[in-house]
């Protein structure tokens, strides 16, 4: 009798219902990702995922949008603003659902775009930031938090019918 393990990505969490973030996946995180049932994955690293995630995601048919291509050119630089205004309006269409949001290490790029999210929602920054180092470990980036403190929440298009959470 064989037994199916499920293990998820490296810093895996439930952002809200059928929202998720993580790292990028391994082999072994597939029957994980599998029964989430995605529709969509929003990657945000400038460089492209692993050949065996992106034939992952083409078996399942997950629509894929990598918008970590307008990133700056050095890795330390914040995410653009540009690519979180992209991700908030798939994270903010619940046709998009289940979804997941993912980076490398599901820490900078990722955080940002929550730390953006929950500023959307009207978190406080304290609440915010402690999310955020949560999944950042020791490797937090002042220049992140920065961002995600001054990011302008009125520049996001908010659907006409959003998420029950928003």
């Amino acid at each position: 009798m064989s037994s199916q393990h499920f293990i998820p990505p490296v810093n895996f969490g439930m952002m809200e219902e059928d929202v998720y973030r993580s790292g990028q996946p391994n082999e072994l995180n597939f029957p994980f990702l599998e029964k989430l049932g995605l529709k969509t994955i929003a990657w945000l690293a400038p460089e492209e995922p692993s050949q065996r995630f992106l034939d992952f995601i083409d078996d399942q048919e997950i629509q894929f949008h990598h918008l970590g291509v307008v990133s700056a050119v050095n890795a330390w630089d914040p995410i653009t603003e540009e690519s979180v205004l992209e991700a908030l309006e798939l994270i903010l269409n619940p046709r998009t659902y289940p979804m997941i949001i993912m980076c490398n290490l599901g820490r900078h790029r990722t955080g940002t775009i929550v730390g953006c999210l929950r500023k959307l929602q009207r978190w406080n920054l304290t609440a915010i930031f402690e999310e955020y180092r949560r999944y950042a470990g020791p490797k937090v980036r002042l220049l992140n938090e920065q961002f995600i403190e001054l990011f302008d929440t009125d520049l996001v298009r908010v659907p006409t019918n959003p998420p029950r959470w928003l």
